[in-house]
């Protein structure tokens, strides 16, 4: 047998020159080699070995990423709203009778005092002629009680009539004057139910359509005639919380401000979406909390004057409460939404992704206020996310930037 052929194979790795020379030189006497250089050799594979470089990985991960952006960011809250007139004056029937005209056109703009509906005056007409002749009845009754007392009076004293005499003229004149008094009542009742017959406006506003016909017999129990509304500036009511009402007046927790500055800017977002182009002011607030739902009643007034704004439309009003100073701000993109969490890919120094749970605050357009997980200056990974885990090597790009123009050499 070849004793050559019964040298151990020694495998050297390319980083050891001594094992390359050792081998290169001692290989055709492998059975003369000392154990001293068996035992050179053997340290020097091991030595290669141990400095032979790690597995390539991969190429880096492509990523967009954008830095975390610090600033004060206006906190805008809004609730849901319900529109009404400054007043909305709800027209009814004083009196019973037949409804003869409607002297307003349905929608029209009216101003107050003027004839909205009248009802078939005759019978009013007839009740003030029959209360006016009692009350000259009653007045003739009362001239001649008036003349008996005056005339008894010296009789009395020269006692040609009894004292009883006297005393019942005295009181059947004041018994007179009674009856003046409540035929004048009378008539003046009688007035009034013949002006209830002539419905007019109590404010200058907007009339609705009529709820009603011509011909119908109308009275106290029929119901709305029709209503009129003042509609600039019109009232907007929206609830806010128990929580929100203790901002609101400044006893929220220790060092915060009111919820709603004096001058603070109340937007009108309308039902297609749109921001009504007036702002509005805030006007009242309810006596008390709704036990039922534990909102406060808040009532805001917005200007009207091109007639945009009818009752019993719905909105959002919109408020900045609050600034948060020095915020930190990511794209929406950047965050992944997960179990009721959030979290994100920050990329260190090194080009290496570390995944992390944040804490977030309220949105700013297309950017979220983060409270928890980051730093100012740090990046965040706003497109590639689902290509990285903890520890991936990404190749960053800013995130937005637009692709640099090709060259063209001549």
């Amino acid at each position: 047998m070849n004793s050559a052929a019964a040298a151990p194979s020694v495998s050297s790795g390319p980083g050891c020159p001594a094992s390359l020379w050792v081998r290169a030189r001692l290989a055709p006497a492998w059975p003369r080699v000392p154990w001293r250089v068996t035992a050179a050799l053997l340290a020097c594979n091991l030595c290669s070995c141990a400095k032979s470089p790690a597995v390539a990985a991969g190429p880096a991960v492509e990523v967009a990423v954008a830095p975390v952006g610090q600033r004060d960011v206006p906190v805008t809250e809004e609730w849901v709203a319900s529109l009404y007139g400054l007043v909305d004056a709800q027209i009814r029937a004083q009196v019973s009778g037949l409804l003869l005209r409607q002297e307003y056109h349905d929608g029209a703009r009216v101003n107050k005092g003027d004839l909205l509906f009248e009802i078939d005056p005759r019978p009013f007409q007839a009740a003030l002629a029959q209360s006016e002749g009692q009350l000259a009845q009653a007045e003739a009754q009362a001239s001649r009680t008036q003349q008996d007392q005056k005339r008894y009076g010296p009789l009395a004293r020269e006692q040609a009539i009894s004292q009883q005499e006297y005393d019942t003229a005295v009181q059947a004149d004041r018994a007179a004057q009674a009856q003046v008094a409540a035929a004048r009542a009378a008539v003046a009742q009688a007035q009034l139910n013949l002006d209830f017959s002539r419905i007019t406006s109590p404010v200058d506003g907007i009339a609705g359509i009529a709820q009603t016909q011509i011909g119908n017999l109308v009275g106290p129990g029929t119901g709305i005639l029709t209503t009129v509304s003042t509609v600039d500036p019109m009232r907007v009511f929206f609830p806010i919380s128990e929580q929100a009402y203790l901002d609101f007046t400044g006893a929220g927790p220790a060092g915060t401000a009111p919820m709603f500055p004096a001058d603070a800017r109340l937007e009108l977002v309308l039902g297609n979406g749109r921001v009504y182009p007036y702002p509005g002011k805030f006007y009242a607030v309810d006596r008390q909390i709704d036990p039922t739902t534990g909102t406060l009643q808040i009532v805001a007034l917005f200007p009207n004057p091109q007639n945009l704004l009818r009752p019993g439309q719905f909105g959002r009003v919109r408020a900045v409460v609050r600034t948060l100073r020095g915020a930190l701000l990511v794209p929406q993109r950047a965050l992944t939404e997960l179990q009721g969490g959030y979290q994100l890919a920050v990329v260190d120094e090194r080009n290496q992704a570390h995944i992390r749970m944040v804490q977030v605050g309220p949105p700013v357009g297309a950017e979220r206020v983060v409270t928890d997980g980051l730093k100012p200056g740090e990046r965040v990974i706003v497109e590639g996310f689902q290509k990285v885990k903890e520890g991936t090597v990404v190749s960053p790009s800013p995130f937005g930037a637009a692709a640099a123009p090709a060259t063209t050499h001549p």
